[in-house]
């Protein structure tokens, strides 16, 4: 059997703690709307959110025998994150993943592709974000990779970046970015709170951020 390398540096839980208090879009403005997963990748049921280190796969099309290694091998609070090369014609994950996934106390799973039993995953309340929901299941024969660099979506994972989703989608943080994005995120919660409250009295966002200066000749 082809021996995988699964050691990787996880984030210190205190960092884990801090980006899961923020939402995505506030992590995205703090990245530069940068590394924000597209459109298409979506919680599969309302109110699902992840945020842990990344336990990345490679899949081959319409294949999920690395997924069911990942879920052998991966960490309580890891989340797995499955790149299928854009393949959405089949569902990678369903109930029984999601089942011993919960069991196995993983933080949730992205999908770069599809995910069946909608329902069923929502009721055990596993949170699971996909491009597309399919019935069609998957082979579980070819080898790929698991705990190596990748890309989800178009947005390059390595193991250990934290990745954050929410009702808005995904947000891949690099780990040696993660302290100065949730600075950076701190200064920007704080200047929306004090808008926030500008805005309770009555002023508009339009004077409030100066945009009248786009409008001078």
């Amino acid at each position: 059997m082809k021996t995988f390398n699964v050691n990787f540096t996880r984030p210190d839980e205190e960092i884990i703690k801090a980006l899961a208090n923020i939402p995505t879009s506030t992590i995205s403005d703090a990245m530069g709307r940068c590394g924000a997963m597209s459109s298409d990748m979506k919680p599969i049921f309302p109110g699902a959110k992840v945020c842990g280190p990344a336990y990345t796969i490679r899949v081959y099309a319409n294949d999920n025998l690395m997924v069911h290694l990942a879920l052998k091998e991966a960490r309580p609070g890891d989340i797995l994150v499955v790149d299928s090369r854009g393949y959405a014609e089949c569902a990678l994950w369903g109930e029984l993943m999601s089942l011993s996934a919960r069991y196995r106390g993983l933080g949730g799973t992205v999908i770069d592709g599809g995910v069946r039993d909608k329902d069923a995953i929502a009721e055990l309340g596993y949170p699971v974000f996909s491009k597309t929901i399919i019935p069609v299941g998957t082979n579980k024969s070819n080898q790929g990779s698991i705990c190596a660099p990748i890309s989800c979506d178009g947005i390059p994972v390595f193991p250990g970046d934290v990745i954050l989703g929410d009702s808005d989608g995904v947000v891949v943080v690099p780990l040696d970015q993660a302290s100065v994005v949730i600075e950076e995120a701190s200064v920007i919660l704080g200047k929306e709170d004090q808008m926030r409250k500008r805005i309770e009295k009555g002023e508009l966002i339009f004077d409030i951020l100066g945009l009248e200066k786009y409008f001078q000749d």
